[in-house]
């Protein structure tokens, strides 16, 4: 989509594509709004989304009567609503918050009444001999737990790509490698510069993650919020370690962090982490052999058969905290303006809810549009183990990634259609191609010849003085 003009006005321009962005496009497309998503990255889900622990929280262990609290209810119910329609995987586990130490079992009492005060009221306590009943695995040095039954795990790619791809097929537009660069409101509409050209709407929405204070900056030249970028780093255990574990294994959390889980993934593997690192780069998501080896310790220390498995990759995730306990999401009345700001790491769950949230401040602002009255349900090719993978239909044209069973068919739909895919990052999320045992050692010839001229970026580079020069 090539923009050069300012003939549009759109009724919302959303600013960033991560997974609050994509939700957000979403539930305004279905009320009725005409929708702009402006995305600085080559594809959606390229900053903070990129990388998290893929729950489906219940909430229960959110500050009571938040703004936090409200859209993760929210968007938990509105998940599982939609799901069926929109072919997204659950993995229907359950959680348990596990004691540790002494200290850490005369806390459990004061989780679980918070639990209840959520609604979580299926919570409860379990003994020692009850938690190892239920994950035999678990270090026998577990004190007790709580059962929180109705966390599940998902997969944290495929959501919020459906909720864009949808705001898309009911007539939403996306644009990216389109940076705003200025702005300017005339009491009427914002007219936006961008790395693509200069757009008009009616009303900004601000979902721009990690840069979210920056962009308030820009535009109201004012912040309420000021992002303090948390790093997250992750082990990726190999495919037999989901042996192990049913349960989603979350310790009891403090002031800074949840800390650090234990579970399986949408994918088949078992994750370990994060860490919770303060630091100054919005965008150094690179990872630490000592924070890989503490979290290493941490999880056979949880599970000892864990000590006996290959981990198959590594990552960290930056997640956009800011100096607030609470999201920070502020109307602008004077502006026609909407920050949706420190969405941390309920964000998956929250995004819905958020996106509920936000429509229902900006309708109160005399924002009136008439829903869809047929909307449609799109859906994509699933990549969760748990759903009926491509590689066992027909007309497949055989398997390209041999470690997460990736077709060619599934390539070529996710780099073509209304949303291709704009990287090989992009192209990972939508098929988990690269993603398994061997990092992409047997598949990345075939993929370079697969996606040629399809990035900006090639997989295969020309070598000095070689024989692709």
């Amino acid at each position: 989509m090539k923009i050069q003009e300012t003939s549009s006005n759109y009724d919302v321009i959303i600013v960033g594509a991560g997974i609050v962005g994509c939700a957000m496009a979403r539930r305004f497309t279905l009320e009725g709004a005409s929708v702009l998503v402006l995305e600085k990255s080559t594809d959606i889900l390229d900053g903070a989304s990129k990388g998290n622990s893929a729950i489906l929280h219940t909430g229960f262990d959110a500050p009571p009567n938040s703004v936090e609290h409200g859209c993760i209810v929210e968007g938990y119910q509105e998940y599982i609503q939609i799901r069926a329609k929109l072919n997204l995987p659950l993995l229907e586990t359950g959680a348990l918050v596990t004691a540790w130490t002494h200290a850490e079992e005369n806390l459990l009492e004061g989780i679980l009444a918070k639990a209840q005060l959520n609604g979580v009221v299926d919570a409860k306590l379990l003994s020692a001999k009850q938690t190892l009943l239920l994950e035999p695995e678990l270090s026998s040095q577990v004190k007790a737990a709580i059962h929180v039954p109705r966390e599940f795990v998902i997969d944290p790619w495929t959501a919020p790509t459906v909720y864009m791809l949808q705001a898309i097929k009911n007539g939403a537009k996306l644009l990216r490698n389109a940076e705003v660069k200025s702005g300017e409101f005339n009491g009427d509409y914002w007219l936006l510069k961008t790395t693509r050209g200069s757009v008009k709407c009616s009303t900004v929405i601000n979902c721009a993650g990690l840069y979210g204070d920056k962009l308030d900056a820009l535009l109201l030249n004012k912040t309420s919020f000021e992002i303090r970028p948390r790093k997250g780093q992750f082990l990726v255990y190999d495919k037999a370690a989901s042996r192990l574990i049913k349960s989603i294994i979350l310790p009891v959390p403090n002031d800074i962090t949840k800390g650090v889980v234990v579970c399986r993934t949408a994918f088949g593997n078992v994750l370990v982490g994060p860490t919770a690192e303060e630091q100054q780069s919005r965008d150094d998501a690179s990872v630490t052999r000592d924070a890989l080896n503490a979290l290493k310790a941490k999880g056979i220390e949880i599970i000892p058969a864990l000590a006996n498995l290959p981990i198959t990759a590594t990552y960290a995730g930056i997640r956009p905290a800011t100096q607030f306990k609470d999201y920070c999401i502020e109307r602008f009345d004077d502006k026609n303006y909407i920050s949706v700001g420190g969405i941390r790491s309920t964000g998956l769950t929250g995004a819905l809810g958020i996106a509920q949230y936000v429509f229902k401040m900006y309708s109160s602002a005399s924002k009136k549009h008439q829903p869809l009255g047929s909307p449609l349900y799109p859906s994509v090719i699933p990549i969760a183990e748990s759903e009926k993978r491509d590689w066992k239909q027909k007309g497949n044209e055989g398997i390209v990634c041999h470690c997460e069973w990736v077709t060619q068919r599934e390539i070529k739909k996710a780099l073509t259609g209304v949303m291709p895919a704009g990287s090989l990052e992009g192209l990972k999320r939508r098929t988990r191609v690269t993603m398994g045992r061997c990092q992409g050692f047997y598949c990345s010839a075939q993929l370079s010849q697969l996606t040629e001229g399809y990035f900006k970026e090639p997989i295969a580079k020309p070598v000095k003085g070689g024989v692709n020069e």
